[in-house]
């Protein structure tokens, strides 16, 4: 997949590594997914971006008839099958709406044509899937209870961050997510 220059917007020549990118991006070493074995986890947490858009799935490309990795899918639906948490972020819920029928998602707002929330139309993709779109808030995090996926819609939304909103803007309220985890699920 094309690589961007997001100080630009424009696409750059080069090619990349996602491990190598991961590994400098946590600043350690990376094992790739064929290593993670759900025995050795209580939760699966997938993060968003053009990572789960572009690498892990062909949602970028393909929108609602996108594929997902092999691999990240057999991942995915193992933990489920286990009853183990699932937290995702951004546009990696896409993901789960391809993977386990009937679950409850969100981006934020599926109001398009407003210039706060740019991306609306990825709620008529999860529906498309077979997932179902929840409307919330940059700074709520939802819970699907039945299949134990908690996820937020992190920066889809264009807006100034405040002081109040700072946090969910930029960091996608992970730390909310990781909260309603550990209170819905341990």
């Amino acid at each position: 997949m094309h690589v961007v220059d997001h100080t630009a917007g424009s696409e750059m020549s080069e090619t990349r590594n996602v491990l190598k990118e991961s590994a400098r991006i946590a600043r350690g070493k990376i094992s790739p997914l064929t290593e993670l074995n759900d025995g050795d986890f209580d939760a699966l947490i997938i993060p968003g971006g053009f990572g789960a858009a572009k690498n892990l799935s062909s949602f970028a490309t393909k929108g609602a008839d996108m594929c997902v990795d092999p691999t990240l899918s057999d991942k995915v639906t193992s933990f489920h099958a286990a009853g183990k948490p699932i937290g995702m972020c951004c546009i990696a819920p896409v993901i789960a709406a391809k993977l386990i029928p009937g679950v409850e998602l969100t981006v934020g707002s599926d109001q398009e044509g407003t210039n706060k929330w740019p991306h609306a139309g990825t709620a008529g993709a999860i529906n498309a899937m077979g997932g179902k779109h929840v409307v919330t808030e940059v700074s709520e995090a939802h819970v699907d209870y039945k299949n134990k996926v908690s996820n937020h819609c992190c920066v889809h939304v264009r807006d100034k961050p405040s002081r109040n909103t700072r946090r969910c803007w930029c960091h996608g309220n992970r730390g909310s997510q990781t909260h309603q985890i550990i209170r819905t699920y341990i």
